[in-house]
């Protein structure tokens, strides 16, 4: 890598030396900037933000940004950042058409993960990622060793790797967080709170149209695997279940984990409405219907003799802003008379 891009202080005792160094040896590093760097510099203000257990502070705007997973890819698009990213990786749907030309500019590391070699080739200064599995020693490395690089990171709450430090419910009040932190991060905050104003408003629409929902269709959500990996009463898909009018037949298992494993025998004896088979790149929602329509034990569920099946691309279920179309896209197939 080449010279730090900007100064980024961690709370953690170990790299406070490294802080300190960063401070006297300054952080002119190769950013890329406009014309106008006179102006810009006395503009920028720190920017101080706490991530997990990391409390990061940021002199100016990151200019080679890197996204690991496709809702840290479409947020940044949506608040214009193209121009900041040097590189992006892991989808699983195909990016939304609005964004399309914009990340045709944008260069892919890898189909999923890439390696730290290729990662740290493109010189970036910063990485948004919504999975914490980014931070594996097999992937980039951790978030403290990247630091030392020079290279800040933010990383989606939920996902903090120790439970006490993940929200105690997820909202979409967590979507718009996220959003507010990287619009603070990239110095664009306006562009944040309009694209946080414009997601209400289409969830308002969603909710007005849905109406009051007494009798609640009962969903089992299968994510992907055999035995199933389902939801958790924690979790964005639980409370896209919730917005669309539905009620979530494993809202009994409380742990601060999005996705559980559970088992077919449970599924059956639960007995759901509907069944929504989320489909990814990794685990096609066709290959999840044959596997229920071709086991014989699976035909004593209700939903699958009644073909009661909804598909739901796993991009809406991540944090990000696909999900207040989730809840659109869940709550007509739900109940479809009251979107007439």
């Amino acid at each position: 890598m080449s010279k730090l891009r900007h100064c980024i202080w961690i709370d953690q005792p170990f790299i406070a030396v490294l802080a300190v160094l960063m401070l006297v040896s300054g952080c002119e590093g190769n950013v890329v900037q406009s014309t106008n760097t006179a102006s810009q510099a006395a503009k920028y203000t720190l920017v101080t933000l706490k991530n997990c257990d990391l409390t990061m502070t940021y002199k100016q705007s990151p200019q080679r940004a890197v996204t690991m997973m496709q809702s840290a890819t479409e947020v940044m698009l949506a608040l214009g950042l193209e121009k900041h990213m040097v590189g992006t990786a892991y989808l699983d749907n195909p990016i939304l058409p609005e964004y399309q030309q914009a990340y045709s500019q944008i260069r892919v590391l890898a189909p999923k993960y890439p390696s730290r070699e290729v990662f740290l080739g493109v010189e970036p200064d910063f990485v948004f990622t919504t999975e914490e599995s980014a931070f594996a020693k097999e992937a980039l490395g951790s978030r403290e060793e990247l630091v030392k690089l020079g290279i800040s990171s933010y990383l989606l709450p939920i996902e903090c790797d120790r439970p006490e430090l993940r929200p105690s419910r997820v909202t979409m009040e967590n979507l718009y967080q996220q959003i507010k932190d990287i619009g603070r991060i990239f110095r664009v905050e306006e562009r944040a709170q309009q694209l946080i104003a414009q997601l209400q408003a289409q969830l308002q629409e969603t909710q007005q149209k849905l109406g009051k929902v007494t009798t609640k269709k009962r969903i089992f959500w299968y994510d992907s695997e055999d035995p199933p990996l389902t939801v958790s009463n924690w979790g964005m898909p639980n409370h896209i279940i919730e917005l669309a009018g539905g009620e979530n037949i494993f809202k009994d298992i409380q742990k601060k984990e999005a996705w559980v494993r559970v088992n077919w025998e449970d599924v059956i004896a639960r007995q759901p409405d509907v069944i929504v088979l989320i489909d990814a790149s990794w685990s096609p929602a066709e290959e999840k219907r044959r596997l229920l329509k071709s086991n014989p034990a699976y035909s004593q569920l209700k939903a699958v003799q009644q073909d009661k099946f909804i598909v739901l691309g796993f991009s809406y279920t991540m944090p990000g802003i696909r999900n207040i179309t989730g809840v659109r896209q869940l709550a007509e197939a739900l109940y479809p008379e009251r979107f007439k």
